[in-house]
């Protein structure tokens, strides 16, 4: 394929004067209306950068899955008994044209697609172009089961027809905007008052509402075949580095777990759980193989409006895993952005006002920790 180009502007730079000028201006656009909200997304809202964006290859394929039998109920109603494929990983990519780095996997969260890693809800530049921009090829993914990975849909249809019992059919969640998002997302204390200092573009909020999926993952076996999918991937890259966020946090451990053949490292972008008080001590031993960078972002004693642990004890238990993983002589960090004195950040880290900056500093520890080149 050949090259594709579109208009960017680099901003990437590791002089501390760059970085601070990003903060400020975060700062600045965080005190301009919050009460001015955008209903929907348009083509202006877009910012397109200058400087062109030269790629090698771009597309997308599938990762795992297997074929089943379903009867006509089972597939609607539609023709007679056939087959189908379930549990399939969907991956888009970019390839730079000069690519120095290892490649980097972005996997979203709960409730949310690849999507969360695209153009902000505010039309800015996600982390999906700038690492590509930074030459790392990039694969984002949708979960098994959800997006444009499909899910299996057998059960509704046997519930529907009375085949199965109304009981085996579990329930499927999804974020609401005031609590599950607004409060929970921590962009501030209260549905509709924002932080003052937030980073996240909380004037453009209706367009993450936009993003929302319905969530299946309650339906996945244990371990989540999403992990496995990302061991398989990871191998075929022959290294990559893994991003996760959220609830997917763990599954690049699990991933190293099943099989750490092609895992080089991993991010963990506020996860759910670390799953400190999982592992075992055999299990503490094999991760401490890949290095962990865990980031989360401020006012983490902010009330989530929703059932389950809080913000801080979710770091809490993260930074317990941290020292269980480096006291069996890994390599794993906490990167906490107020300790660098960049304040506001939400929990969609990777959206916010300045998710650049933040992908700097991730970049810079895959760099330092991980290493640039991919080594073949």
């Amino acid at each position: 394929m050949g090259c594709i180009m579109m208009p960017f502007i680099n901003t990437r730079s590791n002089s501390p004067t760059c970085r601070a000028t990003l903060f400020v201006a975060g700062m600045l656009a965080a005190a301009i209306g919050f009460e001015s909200r955008v209903a929907a997304q348009g083509l202006d809202d877009l910012q397109t950068p200058e400087e062109p964006l030269v790629l090698k290859d771009r597309g997308s394929f599938f990762v795992g899955g297997k074929t089943v039998d379903q009867t006509s109920v089972e597939l609607g109603s539609f023709g007679p008994d056939d087959r189908i494929t379930v549990g399939q990983m969907y991956v888009e990519y970019m390839i730079p044209d000069k690519a120095a780095n290892l490649p980097v996997v972005m996997v979203h969260g709960a409730t949310l697609s690849g999507k969360s890693y695209d153009t902000t809800p505010d039309g800015r530049m996600g982390w999906f172009e700038y690492f590509v921009r930074q030459s790392y090829p990039v694969y984002v993914v949708d979960q098994v089961g959800r997006a444009r990975s499909g899910f299996n849909q057998a059960v509704f249809n046997n519930v529907h027809e009375g085949l199965t019992p109304a009981d085996e059919q579990r329930r499927i969640f999804r974020l609401g905007d005031q609590f599950g998002a607004w409060t929970n997302f921590r962009f501030g204390p209260e549905p509709g008052e924002a932080h003052p200092d937030t980073q996240f573009p909380v004037d453009a909020v209706d367009e993450l509402s936009r993003q929302s999926i319905p969530d299946l993952n309650v339906w996945s076996p244990t371990p989540n075949p999403t992990s496995d999918a990302l061991a398989s991937l990871a191998g075929q890259l022959e290294g990559a580095v893994l991003v996760s966020h959220s609830q997917s946090g763990p599954f690049p451990l699990d991933a190293a777990l099943a099989d750490p053949q092609g895992i080089r490292g991993a991010v963990l972008l506020e996860p759910g759980t670390c799953k400190s008080d999982s592992y075992s001590d055999t299990q503490i031993e094999a991760l401490a193989e890949v290095p962990v960078l865990v980031v989360f972002g401020d006012y983490l004693d902010n009330p989530t409006g929703v059932p389950g642990p809080t913000w801080q004890e979710r770091f809490d238990n993260c930074q317990s895993f941290i020292s269980r993983l480096n006291a069996a002589n890994g390599n794993a960090e906490m990167l906490y952005p107020p300790e660098e004195g960049i304040d506001g950040n939400s929990h969609m880290i990777m959206q916010d006002k300045n998710n650049l900056q933040i992908a700097d500093l991730v970049m810079d520890w895959i760099d330092e920790t991980v290493g640039d080149e991919r080594g073949q």
